[in-house]
């Protein structure tokens, strides 16, 4: 008893209490990046010499700095800058000093007033031309900064009196980049004033180097003139007398940076009167210009005349009489200096004798005077085109043709008059001048009308290998106007002989005859019998329709006709059949006409569709109209919703086919309509209330149709251009959504636990770097599939796979269709293959083993970058495929947003039994990161995608956007 009342106490008096322990506040740990400064003070404190204190620069040099840092290692340096007694350390702190001030978030105002207090004790000259280098940088970099501009022009202005040429030419250039454009006038305004209020004058001072000793400072006070000029100031034309001295300097970069300042000048007063040298005439001042630079054509650097040929083609002022004489070596009689009779009567009377035969040639008529002394236009001008046509320099002669087209698209008649010089280039050695003259003479073909002797020297080209030359021939004579009839048979004829020699040349051929028939119609009528080959008593026989030949004749006449009411006239009736076969099988060639055979009436003109601004308005408001009533299913499982989808898609992909001009946007409607409408058929009922073994074959369907969708929106994103940031916002919805199908279907699949989380896990990333990629797209995107999952992010982060897979099902079948706004102007990348046809029976046989070339000709619209992106696919019977990467040089661009591809293809294969056909098509390739958004959107876009976490690996793949075309190959096994 008493034990039991012994342990009863000591339960009572023994009760445990736990005091709860308030937890203590976790330590926050900053992370501090070890300092710049402090590592570059360690390091120069260790070096033993000038040698390892430049080693520990040159490796600095290459680090990046933060802008926080910047003014502590510009402080350290300038410490040690002090110190330090070698030249060369010196140099490299001053060169570093000037590319730290370009650090992004650094303000160099900070540091000028050190920069500058270097420069009193500074002994070495090639440290101070670094130093004044880093002043200029220092300036570049703040653009508002009044004060400190004046402040460096001041020490410019004090510096440009030393004796190293590399100082004074920092001096130079820093009042060129820095010096202030409204600097005062001087009376009159005919001059500037030295110094005004304090304010340097800066014209006047660089004006004054220009007769330096040095040559190089003499080019950069001209540049630093010319820079004066490029920011805003008006140069005075008091100095066009020193910039024309300085065109016979002996130094060429001298002349070079002359030959610009002259023709700055003659562009600023082009009226002003100038006297010429020991003449009392004066002419105008442009005209002035344009013959010394003229005289400059014959410069003995290359350089400079290339320079003076440039520039000759934009002086568009100078009179037609200057203009003319760049033509003719000889001095013309407009251009010299004419005595009037009664100077020579009074000249006479002055004399006071007859000649007594004392003095030899007393005279000798007083009309031969000095030419130099009286030409209005220096003789060294005359005929500058003709030198620089024929100067020995084919860089010489491509500016001079330059400048013949600039000059002769501003005057018709000087056109007219440089038409024979510039059909003369036609015969160049060399192939870059030839292709340029055959461009000039295309840009100004409106004011020019060839004759028969000139057409022949055109035409001669026509047997050039190059096929660039051939081609730009096709197009000049497609925009050429010809004179008589004989000159359209020459033509023809010679066109012809081309087609024999180059069958490939085909297409072109065909084309320059479209426009060579429809530019005369006239001249093509009385040729139509020879043509044809018809006679008006006799049937003459049917001729091929396979011949090439012929069918540029008839592209040639049906073209004469459309303008040429009584041309069908002539034509017999097997003419009347073969017109209707060209119209359906080369309508881009053959116009619409109405013909009226013997036994029925071809009437084609509903062929021609109108194409007009109303009808484009109304297709417009068509596509509208459709996208609107798309607009109206509220989710993916409304009824009818298919129906619908089917309906507008079918609607605007013949909308595309009827308009040309909205072919893009509708095919990029239907396409992603398209889109919509397999997930639709995706998320249907039966799939998703039944158990997974149950529904095997609906399962498989939905996996495809998610592969499906996202090769769709790579086709979006990837194969139209024009596309604004919002369209390509409802893009990368599509394919979220789509993604989100594919983990949905992954799920159901049953696999292991950590694929899924590892699935969830990238899912999860990809909506935070759709977030970032398109926040300023998110108020367009509400009440869609990701502003839902956006609301429901950290649950969704929180959550077990399981559950995430089960808040994006339900997600996606009640999300609703996103709109898809208008695009403005979309367009299509598409590619036809011209070469080859496909349309050969006769196989290309070579041994196997070995390779056989096979030519690839194509026309590519609307692909941008074609060099990087653009492929070539041979698909072989056997399942082999090669994908072959042409050259940059095989494309050209003959104009905007069009490219040609002109390349080889080389096939090899083992030997075959039979012929067989190989398939070859062009392939876009691209390249899509999470992170990053494609190049047809980007700039509608914000910036902060740098800040993105570390994304996947980039999804790189191809896309065919050109009919494939069948090629017969047959590889021979080897003998024996």
């Amino acid at each position: 008893m008493a034990a039991h009342l012994k342990k009863r106490v000591y339960e009572e008096f023994t009760r445990v209490v736990q005091i709860p322990h308030e937890e203590a506040p976790a330590k926050k740990l900053r992370l501090s990046k070890p300092s710049k400064s402090a590592a570059l003070h360690i390091d120069l404190c260790k070096a033993a010499n000038s040698t390892d204190a430049l080693q520990y620069l040159l490796q600095f040099a290459r680090k990046p700095v933060e802008a926080e840092s910047v003014e502590g290692v510009i402080r350290i340096l300038l410490e040690h800058y002090y110190k330090e007694t070698d030249n060369s350390v010196r140099l490299k702190i001053a060169s570093l000093l000037g590319l730290l001030s370009k650090t992004k978030g650094f303000n160099p105002d900070c540091v000028v007033d050190d920069v500058i207090n270097t420069l009193g004790n500074e002994k070495s000259h090639q440290v101070l031309a670094q130093l004044l280098d880093t002043l200029l940088v220092i300036g570049t970099q703040l653009p508002e900064g009044a004060a400190v501009r004046r402040r460096l022009v001041e020490v410019a202005c004090k510096l440009l009196s030393d004796t190293y040429f590399g100082v004074r030419n920092k001096c130079l250039q820093l009042l060129g980049c820095l010096g202030m454009v409204d600097a005062p006038l001087g009376k009159d305004g005919e001059g500037p004033s030295s110094s005004i209020g304090g304010v340097r004058d800066v014209p006047n001072i660089i004006s004054n180097y220009f007769t330096d000793q040095e040559p190089r400072v003499r080019t950069a006070a001209l540049k630093a003139m010319l820079q004066l000029h490029e920011r805003g100031m008006k140069i005075h034309q008091i100095i066009y007398e020193q910039a024309c001295r300085l065109l016979s300097d002996d130094y060429e970069q001298v002349r070079s940076a002359a030959v610009q300042m002259v023709w700055v000048l003659s562009q600023l007063y082009p009226e002003s009167i100038v006297p010429i040298p020991s003449s009392n005439e004066e002419i105008r001042l442009v005209d002035d210009a344009f013959g010394k630079i003229s005289h400059m054509i014959s410069d003995g650097s290359w350089m400079v005349r290339v320079q003076a040929a440039k520039t000759l083609g934009s002086m568009l002022q100078v009179s037609p009489h200057f203009l003319e004489q760049t033509l003719d070596k000889k001095l013309m009689s407009d251009l010299r200096r004419k005595r009037t009779a009664h100077e020579r009567a009074k000249e006479l009377f002055a004399s006071g004798e007859f000649s007594s035969g004392r003095k030899w040639a007393d005279d000798a008529p007083k009309e031969r005077l000095n030419s130099n002394t009286v030409n209005l236009i220096a003789s060294g001008a005359c005929g500058a085109f003709v030198h620089g046509l024929e100067d020995e320099m084919f860089e010489v002669r491509i500016a001079a043709v330059e400048a013949l087209c600039q000059l002769a698209r501003s005057s018709p008649s000087f056109a007219e008059k440089c038409l024979d010089f510039l059909v003369d280039m036609f015969n160049d050695e060399i192939e870059e001048v030839r292709l340029q003259s055959i461009h000039v003479l295309r840009e100004i073909s409106t004011h020019i009308t060839l004759r028969e002797d000139q057409l022949d020297t055109v035409l001669a080209v026509l047997e050039d290998s190059s096929r660039d030359i051939r081609e730009a021939l096709h197009e000049l004579l497609c925009y050429t106007n010809v004179s008589t009839k004989e000159c359209i048979q020459l033509a023809l004829l010679d066109l012809l002989k081309n087609l024999n020699k180059y069958p490939t040349d085909r297409n072109s051929v065909w084309k320059c005859l479209k426009f060579l028939g429809s530019r005369h119609p006239t001249l093509v009528l009385p040729l139509v019998p020879e043509l044809l080959s018809t006679h008006p008593y006799f049937d003459t026989p049917e001729p091929d329709m396979d011949d090439p030949a012929y069918i540029a004749v008839l592209v040639l006449v049906f073209n004469a006709a459309k303008s040429c009411p009584t041309m069908p006239a002539l034509f017999s009736d097997h003419t009347f059949r073969h017109y209707a076969y060209l119209r359906d099988s080369l309508s881009h060639l053959v116009p619409p006409l109405r013909l009226l055979g013997r036994k029925q009436v071809y009437s084609l003109d509903s062929l021609d569709s109108g194409c007009g601004s109303g009808s484009v308005e109304s297709a417009k408001l068509f596509l509208q109209q459709s996208l609107n009533r798309v607009s109206t299913i509220q989710n993916l499982e409304t009824p009818g919703a298919p129906d619908l989808l089917n309906f507008t898609i079918r609607d605007l992909q013949r909308l595309g086919e009827l308009q040309t001009e909205l072919a893009g946007a509708a095919d990029f409607c239907a396409t992603y309509l398209r889109c919509q409408l397999l997930l639709m058929k995706a998320l249907q009922d039966k799939l998703w209330n039944m158990a997974v073994p149950l529904c095997l074959k609906q399962n498989v369907t939905a996996t495809a149709a998610a592969q499906q969708i996202l090769e769709e929106t790579y086709k979006l994103e990837f194969l139209y251009s024009g596309l604004e940031s919002r369209q390509v916002a409802t893009v990368h919805h599509v394919r979220l959504q789509a993604k989100a199908l594919q983990l949905v279907l992954t799920a159901r699949s049953r696999p292991g636990m950590d694929l899924l989380i590892s699935s969830c896990e990238k899912f999860l990333q990809e909506i935070e770097c759709f977030q970032r990629m398109f926040l300023t797209q998110l108020p367009h995107l509400q009440d869609s599939f990701v502003d839902k999952l956006l609301e429901l992010m950290p649950r969704l982060s929180s959550c077990k796979p399981v559950e995430l897979v089960k808040i994006l099902q339900t997600t996606l079948r009640q999300s609703g269709l996103l709109q898809l706004r208008l695009p403005e102007q979309i367009h299509r990348a598409t590619a036809t293959i011209i070469e080859p046809t496909g349309e050969s029976d006769n196989p290309l046989r070579f041994t196997s083993g070995l390779v056989v070339a096979l030519d690839i000709d194509a026309t590519l619209e609307h692909v941008q970058d074609p060099q990087d992106k653009v492929k070539v696919q041979v698909l072989y019977p056997d399942g082999q495929s090669h994908v072959i990467h042409p050259k940059p040089a095989d494309f050209r661009k003959p104009g905007p947003d069009r490219h040609r591809l002109i390349t080889q293809v080389y096939l090899s294969h083992t030997a075959w039994t039979e012929p067989s056909q190989v398939e070859v098509r062009l392939l876009l390739a691209y390249s899509s990161s999470p992170s990053s958004p494609s190049t047809t959107g980007r700039a509608g876009w914000s910036d902060s995608i740098d800040s993105l976490p570390p994304a996947e690996a980039a999804v790189e793949g191809t896309i065919p956007f050109s009919k494939p075309v069948k090629v017969y190959i047959m590889p021979k096994p080897a003998r024996r």
